[in-house]
């Protein structure tokens, strides 16, 4: 169907245009002596069956579009296509005419034949128009398809990427924690037991939330809680924690999974290295609409920093990119005895 007849109203305004066509070219004719009334009688019916013949043009820019069809053949259709509309209006003219003078005898339009090859040419005019804005509207929809496309193209992408690096991330986990679990069986069997009764409610845990594009921060700290569990078995009094958090935090919707690398970091590759242990702080805050996030650690200053982050602050980055784009960033900085971890992404709320 045309888009213009798709709705009542669109086909309302289109008719209303032709006739104050109609009502402009019957000021005009009048100039050449003939009564106004009498031309906006005679114009006004063939305008109104002309305006359907032009709707025409759109399914003639259809059948030869200007991407898929040769300059040669656009034109050739679109000059046969207005010529024949061009035909159809002097049909339409000067049948309508000749009713006029069947049915009222006495009034002549004589006239106005000496007006057909104007109108004839004019009809042609206004149908290449109708062809021009016809093109001009096929060319914007192929635009805006292509842009929808190309954007479902990328939401497709983001979401493909964000379940690989979902499922990169319990692998990488599971693989330290098992490694925690082997250490403490020889030297600590009921809290090697332990470890996997609550090893597996993590991994409980995680599954529910992977699946989802985001979930509340209050949640993902629970999920932070249930691991740091797990590695408390393992460091005991060697790992502290402290929290200073923003309660309006806890009401921003994270993705999921994004602050626990951050911990496990901080404790493979910081507290694990120190024989006392020592303090993970983890600090949250909501300024200005931004959700700020930072876990610092201690390190031992005598090793060197490494050239690059981590596969878990890697997969965090990529994270925040594939979801917030350049709304979203991590900073990591290793200074003489601590390793600080910000995040800095939008604070939102369902």
């Amino acid at each position: 169907m045309h888009p213009l007849l798709a709705r009542i109203e669109r086909v309302a305004w289109y008719l209303a245009a032709w006739v104050a066509a109609a009502f402009l070219l019957s000021l005009a004719l009048s100039r050449e002596g003939l009564d106004t009334l009498d031309t906006l009688v005679l114009v006004l019916p063939p305008s109104i069956g002309y305006a359907f013949v032009c709707l025409s043009a759109w399914y003639v820019c259809r059948a030869v579009p200007l991407t898929a069809a040769g300059a040669a053949a656009v034109t050739t259709a679109s000059l046969g296509a207005a010529l024949s509309a061009g035909a159809l209006w002097y049909a339409l003219a000067r049948g309508w005419r000749t009713l006029l003078e069947f049915l009222s005898p006495t009034q002549s339009f004589a006239g106005a034949t000496e007006l057909d090859p104007t109108l004839f040419w004019s009809a042609v005019v206004v149908y290449l128009l109708a062809l021009a804005v016809s093109h001009v509207a096929f060319a914007y929809d192929a635009a805006r398809e292509a842009d929808a496309q190309r954007l479902e193209f990328q939401v497709l992408t983001r979401d493909a990427e964000l379940r690989a690096l979902r499922a990169q991330l319990n692998p990488h986990f599971l693989y330290n924690s098992l490694n925690s679990i082997s250490a403490l069986t020889s030297i600590d069997p009921a809290g090697a037991r332990r470890m996997c009764v609550l090893l597996g409610d993590f991994l409980r845990s995680t599954l529910k939330v992977s699946a989802l594009d985001r979930v509340p921060l209050s949640q993902e700290l629970a999920l932070v809680d249930a691991y740091l569990a797990i590695e408390q078995i393992r460091f005991g009094d060697r790992l502290t924690l402290i929290r200073d958090v923003d309660d309006t935090a806890l009401q921003c919707r994270v993705p999921p999974l994004i602050l626990q690398p951050l911990f496990e970091n901080a404790l493979v590759h910081g507290i694990a290295g120190l024989l006392d242990g020592g303090t993970v702080r983890l600090t949250l805050a909501r300024r200005d609409g931004r959700l700020l996030v930072r876990v610092e650690n201690p390190r031992d200053p005598e090793v060197p920093p490494k050239r690059r982050a981590g596969v878990g602050l890697e997969n965090v980055t990529r994270r925040l990119q594939t979801a917030f784009g350049d709304r979203a960033r991590l900073d990591a900085a290793a200074e003489a005895g601590t390793f600080r971890v910000d995040l800095n992404l939008p604070a939102e709320e369902e």
